[in-house]
């Protein structure tokens, strides 16, 4: 059994803390705020992430999971420390490192031997040295240790899941007494066969800004040819489908829509970019899909100012989601922040309803109409927009809520249904990529 501490009790360091004391390892979670830790100690969770309060709740009752503030307690009584701390976006996409520095001093100053740091967090490329740096300076008596780079990529709605069956394992490091130490955290992993990438910490870095890039430009990309499909009468959902079918592209990330959001895609290529600059070199694809990004956001809401007939001034529009995707809470860079802000400024009203992500919403949204459910979301709505495709939103009784509406207009942002699926109830269905024939195409 490995002792471990886990400086940070944001996403990456409660589900990764939860996640290695369910594969057996004594895990102590760190955070300096002290509500936040009474709460966890408590069995709350201070997010939504489905299944995470079971696995916190087992191992605290089984002893191998604890929450302190004690910061200094931890270095000195755990062997290896990870530090997965915030690493914000920072001025002009650059990262924000300053809390991973401060992570990296307190190490120095407390430990009382050898110690395995790991950075969990996403940071630029170049980290790791940069930790070791900080730690040989804030050490007062010399102490070996060693630094290594293990990111994580957990996708929010299913990171329990993602933890304990991922894809692979990435541990960048420089000596065998760490790579020896990681391969006996991440043992029972090993037993199911998971693939374990062992390399440098550089590399390591790399390979998650790498990831997350090459997922957002495939999604900017069937953005772009759901675009195309609009203007030619083709329909986005057959073209992705058939591209997928490809072994060598994959299904995966075809699904057209208002853009990506959430914690890692916006963040981490405005970062790529960034780091690329920094190189000499320029990432121009991944600065591509960046920009398509974000003009798809705005796209949307010309979209549903369109679908009422090109002016929402005086008009009510129901939003059906406000998270960046289902099963979560999150709503950083949600495509609902850009439509509601943009719907707003044209003079809508604006009432919305999502599962979970209201009461974060209403911090960054405060113009907008909280509501109890889907069907109060469509009263007196001239248009009822599905922004997030929770599945709850999947089965609407359009016959229903259709009577609550002024107009049966339904935008489906994340194409959940079909034209035909609606179009019998009297709405008018406006999708994303799906293209209708030219007259006397059919």
């Amino acid at each position: 059994m490995h002792r471990i501490a886990m400086i940070g009790t944001g996403y990456v360091g409660l589900v990764g803390g939860a996640g290695l004391a369910d594969l057996g390892n004594q895990v102590v979670c760190v955070d300096q705020v002290g509500e936040k830790i009474a709460r966890l100690r408590e069995g709350g969770i201070p997010f939504y992430e489905p299944g995470l309060q079971e696995v916190v709740v087992r191992n605290v009752r089984e002893g191998r999971l604890s929450f302190t503030t004690d910061l200094a307690e931890a270095v000195r009584e755990h062997d290896v420390v990870f530090i997965a701390v915030g690493t914000p976006e920072g001025e002009g996409g650059a990262v924000d490192v300053s809390q991973v520095d401060a992570a990296a001093h307190a190490i120095g100053r407390h430990m009382t031997g050898y110690r395995l740091v790991v950075q969990k967090s996403t940071v630029p490329v170049g980290t790791a040295r940069r930790i070791r740096a900080i730690i040989e300076q804030a050490q007062t008596t010399r102490h070996e240790f060693d630094v290594a780079s293990n990111p994580e990529f957990l996708r929010e709605g299913s990171a329990v899941e993602d933890f304990m069956r991922p894809d692979r394992v990435v541990v960048g490091a420089d000596t065998e007494r760490a790579f020896e130490l990681l391969r006996g955290i991440y043992a029972p992993l090993y037993l199911i066969h998971t693939p374990i990438v062992e390399t440098t910490p550089e590399t390591a870095e790399l390979v998650k800004y790498a990831s997350n890039a090459f997922l957002a430009t495939k999604i900017s990309f069937i953005n772009e040819i759901a675009n195309l499909c609009e203007r030619t009468g083709a329909d986005v959902r057959i073209v992705a489908y058939a591209m997928g079918l490809d072994n060598r592209i994959g299904s995966k990330f075809l699904h057209a829509g208002a853009g990506f959001g959430g914690s890692c895609f916006p963040k981490d290529t405005k970062a790529l970019v960034r780091i690329a600059e920094a190189a000499g070199e320029d990432a121009r694809v991944v600065r591509a899909a960046v920009e398509v990004n974000e003009s798809q956001k705005e796209r949307m809401v010309d979209k549903v100012v369109a679908a009422v007939g090109g002016d929402v001034r005086g008009k009510t529009v129901g939003l059906l989601g406000l998270a960046f995707k289902p099963n979560t809470d999150d709503m950083r860079y949600a495509a609902s922040i850009v439509l509601a802000d943009g719907l707003v400024a044209r003079g809508a009203t604006v009432r919305a309803f999502d599962p979970v992500a209201m009461e974060n919403a209403r911090a960054v949204l405060p113009d907008v109409t909280y509501v109890g459910d889907r069907h109060e979301a469509a009263v007196g709505a001239h248009a009822l927009v599905i922004v997030t495709e929770w599945n709850e939103f999947r089965r609407l009784d359009f016959e229903r809520l259709g009577r609550a509406m002024a107009e049966r207009v339904l935008v489906d942002l994340r194409n959940v249904y079909r034209p035909e699926d609606v179009e019998p109830y009297g709405f008018v269905y406006v999708g994303v990529g799906r293209g209708r024939p030219p007259v006397g195409g059919r």
